[in-house]
């Protein structure tokens, strides 16, 4: 028979460390973080799709873009940009749109209101355009 090996057990000593109770933190307010783009696709849903049809070298289409990026900003709208002189794609859907409107760009089509704008505008009338006035 082989030996077996004495294993010692020893007392484990806990020791009980009481600490004194802080003020429990105050924790800042949770604020809630608004998806922006949630919220205005349901906006575009409900006010139809405004898109704009422009050309990467037109000078017209150069010149509105800042004013898109304010209406898309001011009335939380997107505004869908489709360039058609280098994509046959999205000539095509300006061609099935535009018959007879307008045969150039920038071209603002809104699909709720049949609503369009011909060329470069001012602010007020692509304003009025995006809310289907």
């Amino acid at each position: 028979m082989a030996k077996r090996a004495k294993v010692r057990k020893t007392p484990k000593r806990v020791k009980k460390v009481v600490k004194a109770k802080r003020p429990a933190k105050r924790r800042p307010a949770v604020r809630r973080v608004k998806k922006p783009a949630k919220k205005a696709a349901k906006r575009a849903a409900k006010a139809g799709e405004l898109i704009m049809f422009h050309g990467n070298e037109c000078p017209h289409c150069r010149d509105m873009d800042p004013l898109v990026n304010h209406l898309e900003k001011e009335l939380k709208v997107v505004v869908k940009k489709l360039e058609v002189w280098h994509d046959p794609v999205n000539a095509a859907k300006l061609q099935k749109i535009d018959v007879g409107l307008c045969g150039g760009v920038p071209f603002f089509w809104n699909t709720k209101s049949k609503k369009y704008i011909c060329g470069a505008v001012d602010y007020g009338t692509l304003k009025d355009w995006a809310k289907g006035k």
